[in-house]
């Protein structure tokens, strides 16, 4: 299925290339260079009309942006059609745009489909700065993802990771195979809907039906970006964006999920349900006719879909690629059991509590999130034009900063290829993090508003897995291939693995 996606997706942009030159002089007329170029960043040849489209074909986007920054330089000028691109790859140029223009690049660029549920209009990823995003923002850090937030809601996630326990547990004793990332998946969907809804997400079997509408939107994620990409100049065409109709087949189903289970929440809460601070704000606001912004059901569902996609996928993919390391690495394995032998014991779970004392264990999560970004790039648009090392850029340019690029740059990171969690371990791990040299969760304003969720989620799940399993695998190692045509970082085949219990007796969680 995955071959099938990517061969799909690339017919299509070949099948966009025989459009563009079928009709050169439409194009011609659409498509004018801009005459005053001579004080922007450097620019690799180009083609006529599409530009720099053809080097994007070669393999996965954030690699091939990779391989054109090791050959032309770490601030390069694109442009895919007349759409024009800061492509950015150097830690340095990173935090001097983070530094001196924050503000300018807190858009994050064009919508591909407003009527879509995920990267739609009314949704929080791709809102622009201003009321709306700050009272989203607002709510969902101090009813969800803030430090306090997280505190309340902490019973709440160690008993799903000890209901995640225990069903590994189940599946060892029955000899069964697991996928990692599919369990993964559902732990952190069912530790977001009952931080968001409360209890009441647990009805129905919500879990798998949210986890699956996950999964179907990653697999569109890159024909969503193309999308955001062509907008503009397909507008002029008064042409429809491509892969319209695949797109917004998912969209409506999940916002028809999603509208079901909010109707659910509103019918039982007051009954016999706790419900969700998250749910109980925004329902607030919603019916409030004097609320500080006013939003509604559309804002609700997006938020909650944007929610799921972005937490839940991101969350278990790095879950996924840090087993996937520890498998791959069994003196990394040996290491973090005695360490969380050492800190935990054998007579209870791991839990969050424990994560400041388990330094290794951050390490290796961290190494694996350098290596394996789940976002590898971050889209933004300028709002106005500004001076970046000495070049000119205008307003309204795409900036692409390439996360993957960046945490395997060679000036930075010694052997930048290779698994080393040990790299993480002293002071030179602060000093990464504050000149962006390791950025697996964005920068800035527009930065993701629940790292530490994913941290403390990635952080119990991985630790729960290595000191209470041994993992058999077919082979002598895991494959660490990438996918190809997503957007987001997965691995091409999926890590299957036939946990063996290390302690027999179920052991209880510490609340």
């Amino acid at each position: 299925m995955e071959a099938m996606a990517s061969f799909d997706f690339e017919n299509c942009f070949i099948l966009i290339l025989l459009f563009v030159f079928s009709t050169f002089f439409l194009f011609r007329f659409f498509f004018k260079k801009p005459k005053n170029v001579f004080d922007l960043p450097p620019s690799p040849p180009s083609l006529p009309i599409i530009g720099h489209l053809h080097l994007l074909f070669s393999t996965s986007l954030h690699k091939s942006f990779q391989k054109i920054s090791s050959k032309h330089g770490p601030l390069l000028h694109l442009r895919i059609f007349n759409v024009p691109i800061l492509l950015v790859s150097s830690a340095s140029v990173a935090y001097e745009i983070f530094k001196d223009h924050d503000m300018s690049i807190s858009s994050h660029g064009p919508i591909g489909l407003d009527e879509c549920i995920v990267f739609g209009s009314s949704g929080f990823i791709k809102a622009p700065y201003g009321d709306y995003w700050k009272f989203m923002r607002k709510i969902i850090t101090t009813k969800m993802l803030g430090p306090q937030a997280l505190e309340r809601l902490r019973g709440v996630r160690v008993v799903e990771i000890e209901r995640f326990y225990r069903n590994l547990l189940d599946k060892a004793m029955k000899k069964e195979s697991v996928e990692i990332g599919e369990e993964a998946l559902r732990l952190v969907n069912s530790i977001l809907g009952k931080m968001s809804l409360g209890m009441s997400f647990s009805e129905e079997d919500n879990e798998a039906k949210v986890s699956g509408f996950s999964v179907e939107f990653v697999a569109l994620a890159q024909k969503i970006f193309l999308q955001q990409m062509l907008r503009k100049p397909l507008e002029k065409l008064g042409m429809s964006p491509p892969f319209k109709k695949e797109v917004m087949s998912v969209s409506y189903r999940f916002e028809k999920l999603l509208e079901k289970i909010i109707v659910r929440y509103e019918e039982k809460v007051d009954e016999y349900y706790q419900g969700g601070e998250t749910m109980d704000t925004l329902l607030a606001a919603y019916g409030d006719e004097n609320a500080e912004f006013k939003i509604t059901r559309d804002h609700i569902k997006a938020l909650l879909a944007e929610l799921f996609f972005g937490a839940g996928d991101t969350s278990s993919k790095s879950t996924q690629w840090a087993m996937a390391e520890i498998i791959n690495n069994p003196k990394v394995l040996e290491r973090l059991r005695l360490e969380i032998e050492s800190v935990v014991g054998n007579t209870r779970l791991i839990q969050e509590t424990d994560l400041p004392k388990l330094t290794y264990l951050q390490a290796v999560i961290k190494e694996s999130l350098r290596l394996h970004p789940p976002a590898p790039l971050f889209p933004r648009e300028l709002e106005q034009g500004c001076k970046i090392r000495g070049f000119c850029v205008p307003k309204g340019t795409s900036l692409v900063i390439n996360a993957y690029a960046i945490m395997r740059d060679v000036d930075t990171w010694k052997d930048p290829d290779e698994f080393k969690p040990e790299r993480f371990l002293g002071k030179e791990d602060e000093r990464r993090e504050k000149v962006l040299s390791f950025l697996p969760f964005g920068a800035g304003r527009r930065g993701c508003p629940g790292s530490n969720l994913g941290y403390a989620i990635v952080g119990t799940a991985v630790g729960v897995m290595v000191q209470c399993f041994d993992w058999k695998i077919k082979g002598d190692k895991v494959n660490m291939e990438e996918a190809t045509g997503r957007a987001f970082l997965a691995l091409a085949h999926p890590l299957k693995c036939t946990p063996l219990p290390r302690i027999l007796n179920p052991l209880p969680s510490n609340l």
